[in-house]
C-alpha cells in the first residue's frame, strides 16, 4: 500500500509522459503518411501472399486509429480491391499496434517487452491473414461497398513542409482529444491500483502460480473495451503488484483486439462466422503470446 501522495504523483507523472509521447509520435506519423501516395498503397496490397499480408499489418501498425476509423478504412480497402488476407492482417493489427502504443511500452515497460509485443502481434496478424485467406473466408464478406477508395488521411496535403507539420500536429491534436478520456481513465485506474490494491490479492489470482491467469485475463478484457493506450498504464500498475507480464499482455490484447463495439461494427462488413474467426484468432494470439511472455521474462 502506498500513500495518497504517491498515488497522485504516479498519476501526474504518467499522464504528462503519455501526453508528450502521444502528441509527438502522432505528429511524426501523420507527417510521414503525407508522403505516401494512396495509389501506391493500393498497388502494393492488391496481390496475394505473405508480402501483402505483412504490408497490411504494417499499415495497421502505422495508423493510430480507433475502431471508428479502422472500419471505414477497411471498407475502402475492399472497394479498392486489396487482397483479403492483407485486409484481415490490417484489421487485427490496427487496434493492437501503432507507434503510440509501442512508444508507451518502451517508456513504461522497456524496449525488450515492446519488441516482443510487436513481434507476437505482427506475426499473429500476418499468419491469421494467410490462414483465413487460404481457407476461403473471403466469401464471408458481405456485399458492402463505399465510394471513394482508400482514405489514408492524406487528401488536400499542403505543399510546404511547415504547413505539413502544422497540419500533422492538428491531426495529432484531434486524435489526442478523442483518446484523452480513455488515457486519463487508464492512468487513474493504474494509479489507484498502484496506491491501494494489496499485492497479495494480485499474486493470488494473477501471479505465476496460477496457470490459468493468462486465458482468464484475455477473456476479462473482452467486455471492458479498453484501448491499448488505456490498458498499458493499468498493466504497469498490475505488474508492479505482482501480476505476470503474460497476463498483463493477454488483458491488453483481449481488451483492445476483441472489444464488443468493434466486433459489432465488423459484423456490418463480415458475416458472423468470419467475425467469430477473427475473435478466436485474437484470443489465441493473446493466450499464446501471454505464455511466451512469461517464458521469456
Amino acid at each position: 500500500m502506498n500513500t495518497l501522495k504517491d498515488t497522485i504523483q504516479y498519476f501526474v507523472i504518467i499522464s504528462a509522459e503519455l501526453t508528450v509521447l502521444f502528441l509527438g509520435i502522432s505528429t511524426l506519423v501523420a507527417l510521414a503518411l503525407m508522403y505516401i501516395p494512396q495509389e501506391k498503397i493500393k498497388t502494393y496490397m492488391s496481390g496475394n501472399g505473405l508480402w501483402d499480408n505483412a504490408l497490411g499489418a504494417m499499415i495497421g501498425a502505422l495508423t493510430p486509429f480507433c475502431a471508428c476509423s479502422t472500419i471505414p478504412m477497411t471498407l475502402g480497402f475492399l472497394e479498392a480491391g486489396v487482397s483479403f488476407g492483407a485486409i484481415i492482417s490490417f484489421v487485427i493489427a490496427s487496434p493492437l499496434l501503432n507507434p503510440i502504443i509501442l512508444t508507451m511500452l518502451i517508456a513504461l515497460m522497456g524496449l525488450r517487452i515492446a519488441v516482443v509485443y510487436f513481434l507476437i502481434v505482427f506475426i499473429g496478424a500476418v499468419v491469421s491473414g494467410l490462414i483465413l485467406e487460404k481457407s476461403g473466408a473471403a466469401k464471408l464478406v458481405k456485399r458492402v461497398r463505399i465510394k471513394g477508395g482508400i482514405n489514408t488521411g492524406n487528401n488536400n496535403i499542403p505543399a510546404k513542409f511547415i504547413m505539413k507539420l502544422k497540419a500533422s500536429f492538428m491531426l495529432a491534436w484531434e486524435d489526442f482529444k478523442g483518446v484523452l478520456i480513455y488515457l486519463f481513465i487508464g492512468v487513474g485506474i493504474g494509479a489507484a491500483i498502484y496506491g491501494y490494491m494489496p499485492q497479495t490479492l494480485v499474486l493470488r489470482y494473477a501471479g505465476y502460480d496460477n496457470i490459468f491467469a493468462i486465458p482468464i485475463a484475455a477473456i476479462i478484457g473482452i467486455p471492458l473495451y479498453i484501448r491499448a493506450e488505456t490498458a498499458i498504464p493499468i498493466g504497469v500498475a498490475l505488474m508492479q503488484k505482482g501480476m505476470t507480464v503474460g497476463a498483463v499482455f493477454a488483458l491488453i490484447i483481449g481488451g483492445s483486439g476483441m472489444a464488443i463495439p468493434e466486433m459489432s461494427m465488423l459484423a456490418a462488413i463480415f458475416k458472423k462466422r468470419l467475425v467469430t474467426a477473427i475473435v478466436m484468432v485474437i484470443f489465441f494470439t493473446a493466450v499464446i503470446g501471454g505464455y511466451i511472455f512469461n517464458i521469456i521474462f
